[in-house]
């Protein structure tokens, strides 16, 4: 009896492993060459993000609007040299507009950093922590790096995805934004 009750615990615990395996390359295998695991037409995966000032936001209860996330970190040399443009291109343009909201999510820092990060590079969007890059995983590969950018619809899906900070797709987010919320009036 305790031979079966072996063997029967191998093979559960040999199906987990391979359970697991397999969604980890399931999620490899849809990822493009930028590591995203989700593509433009894609319903963008709900979370939840606590915010540096305590208030707790739902992807999903923001449907209605255009939804800007922005996946960044401290150590990213890039994600320091994008968000002063995210803040004076994008956010300072339409943080009074009730049909749009951004939100930089700081990947895998305590609170004391990101509060520090924000104000070394001068933004004042809205910035939401993930420790252990859960929200980031859900949208691209957990080992791809930062920074990047998600445009959501008012019905959640995505409509654009940006890597890095390259000047020309930077402009064609803004523009994408721009002209988004002025269908909008």
């Amino acid at each position: 009896m305790k031979i079966i009750l072996l063997i029967g615990i191998f093979v559960w615990g040999a199906f987990i492993s391979i359970g697991a395996q397999s969604g980890k390359s399931e999620q490899v295998e849809r990822s493009d060459s930028n590591g995203y695991v989700v593509f433009d037409g894609d319903k963008a995966p709900d979370f939840n993000v606590t915010l540096t000032d305590g208030r707790r936001l739902k992807l999903s209860d923001l449907q209605g609007k255009l939804v800007m996330i922005q996946f960044t970190a401290s150590w990213c040399g890039v994600c320091r040299k994008e968000m002063p443009f995210i803040e004076r291109d994008i956010w300072q343009k339409h943080k009074n507009d009730t049909n749009f909201v951004l939100i930089g999510i700081d990947r895998d820092e305590p609170l004391e950093k990101v509060l520090k990060f924000a104000k070394q590079t001068g933004v004042t969007y809205p910035l939401g922590l993930d420790p252990g890059a859960d929200i980031y995983a859900k949208y691209a590969l957990r080992q791809s790096g930062i920074t990047r950018n998600i445009l959501i619809d008012k019905d959640g899906i995505i409509i654009k995805r940006t890597r890095l900070y390259k000047e020309e797709e930077f402009n064609s987010l803004v523009e994408a934004i721009d002209n988004y919320l002025k269908k909008k009036k």
